[in-house]
């Protein structure tokens, strides 16, 4: 019996996989697929942003030069060692088509940011990142299993049994990370709620007769939109058909070439299609992301849009967010109610990203209603606050946890924050044990943190740049849990260790 079986070898799956194994957890990976290579996660519809979160992620558990040298990324993290504000982004985004203007995002009025060695965003492949993760996974002893398609789910007061044809696959606790068609979110019975779709987007590769006759990039037009990227021969494009025709049937040349020319207004030819995949805004999420002994994480928990790229980005948030407390609770180290933060923190970031969808296709709607609301964005993006505001949302620089602190830090993504010696918060966390990071004098949370030494790693001296902070407790996930002033509290840091942590150990 592993301690923890995940369905879904994605990106995803695979995160949540090197978390656990990680902490020290037993873990099987199960995917359906006969293997990782598929076109669709290669060049050029393979082609995801990974935001500023989640390169911190790769960051802080030693992955970032990897996923940097895979996705064909330059990035010296050593340009400006001594600098305390972070870089300007290189991509702003957008919204609903109307790009945003990188430049213009003031970086200073970023909450708690500080320079860090990681860009503030990277382009790459779905294949490049699951490379990296099935690399990291394997240094860890993860057994991974393609060709296995799950169809039962039986669970009990002490485990889950997954079944697969004749063959049955037994865990402490079961994670489906298998995608918006989730075969676990339906054997295990989660109640999934939200809006049906408003169109049908379609992504190809294709060879077109006549390219100048599309303009580069997003063009909203009076039948639809259609996007032409950089990319040669990539073609987006977003039919308002209420997405009747999504997986209905395989769309031929002749279908594609008849909704390009409708939502283009030209009459471009397509002269092949050489790889087409199909989507709509359908935006749905379950009501909970914990059933027992089964829990969901990415797109099995939640579905919209790809517009603006967040679906990758908040299924890592997941998979950071849940990898430490379900290991926690494997260990039986874990406070009571630990586990359930998990839905209680994620549920509400993932109903903002959905929101943010419907809004996008609201906006992108073909009608007089919906070009007046662009207009008005347009004006709004265009300002520096506009800007600033639309790449805090889909960098993931606004999320904030509701911990029961008044402290404006606690619950963020802590900041980059570096001893005068050069030791940063990153360096410190890639065996994924917590941090308390104390910059008092007298370095007076030594004791105290001795007490979780096996879960929080303890470092001490006087910082490049503290913030005002006397000490800080973050937790596995990046997430700051504790922030003192210039004299800590020693018992106030006891108790959040306690309650993130459990008791501490006896000696």
């Amino acid at each position: 019996m592993h301690d923890v079986v995940i369905v879904g070898a994605g990106p995803v799956g695979l995160f949540l996989a090197c978390e656990l194994s990680l902490a020290g957890c037993s873990v099987l990976v199960l995917e359906r697929e006969p293997g990782p290579h598929s076109p669709f996660k290669a060049e050029p519809l393979g082609m995801r942003g990974l935001s500023a979160a989640s390169v911190e992620a790769f960051y802080r558990r030693g992955m970032l030069q990897q996923v940097l040298t895979a996705s064909g990324v330059h990035h010296d993290p050593g340009a400006d060692p001594d600098a305390d504000e972070p870089s300007a982004p290189r991509l702003g985004g957008h919204f609903a088509g109307m790009v945003v203007d990188p430049a213009k995002v003031d970086v200073a009025a970023l909450p708690y940011r500080l320079s860090s060695p990681a860009p503030q965003d990277v382009l790459t492949y779905l294949e490049s990142i699951e490379a990296v993760l099935s690399e990291q996974a394997s240094k860890l002893d993860v057994e991974i299993r393609y060709g296995v398609t799950v169809s039962t789910i039986v669970q009990n007061d002490e485990g889950v049994v997954a079944g697969a044809g004749a063959d049955e696959y037994a865990a402490r606790w079961l994670v489906g990370c298998d995608g918006g068609r989730s075969a676990v979110r339906g054997l295990a019975g989660f109640e999934f709620v939200g809006t049906e779709p408003q169109f049908t987007g379609y992504s190809m590769h294709a060879t077109v007769a006549e390219p100048e006759k599309l303009r580069p990039g997003f063009n909203p037009t009076p039948t639809g939109m259609y996007l032409q990227p950089p990319n040669q021969g990539q073609i987006g494009m977003m039919d308002f058909d209420g997405g009747a025709f999504d997986r209905s049937q395989p769309p031929t040349l002749d279908h594609l070439q008849a909704v390009l020319r409708r939502v283009s207004g030209t009459d471009v030819t397509l002269s092949k299609v050489h790889l087409v995949s199909t989507f709509t805004d359908r935006a749905m999420q379950t009501t909970t992301y914990r059933q027992g002994r089964v829990l969901l994480a990415g797109d099995a928990a939640h579905i919209h849009s790809p517009l603006g790229g967040q679906g990758l980005n908040t299924g890592i948030g997941d998979a950071l967010n849940l990898g430490w407390k379900l290991a926690a609770t494997v260990h039986g180290n874990a406070p009571d109610g630990l586990l359930d933060t998990y839905t209680r923190e994620r549920h509400p970031i993932a109903e903002r990203v959905l929101d943010w969808s419907r809004a996008q296709v609201a906006a992108m709607r073909p009608d007089p209603h919906a070009q007046a609301i662009q207009g008005v964005i347009r004006d709004l993006i265009g300002t520096r606050d506009g800007t600033t505001y639309v790449f805090e949302r889909v960098s993931g620089s606004s999320i904030r946890y509701d911990l029961g602190s008044e402290h404006p830090l606690v619950g963020r993504n802590a900041p980059e924050l570096r001893l005068e010696n050069g030791t940063r918060l990153g360096d410190l966390m890639q065996d994924g044990r917590g941090v308390a990071l104390d910059f008092s004098t007298d370095r007076c949370l030594r004791g105290s943190a001795m007490g979780w030494e096996s879960r929080i790693r303890y470092a001490a001296g006087p910082a490049r740049n503290d913030l005002g902070l006397g000490a800080v407790l973050v937790r596995p996930d990046g997430v700051v849990a504790w922030a003192g002033d210039r004299t800590p509290d020693r018992e106030a840091f006891e108790r959040a260790a306690g309650h993130w942590f459990g008791g501490p150990e006896i000696h």
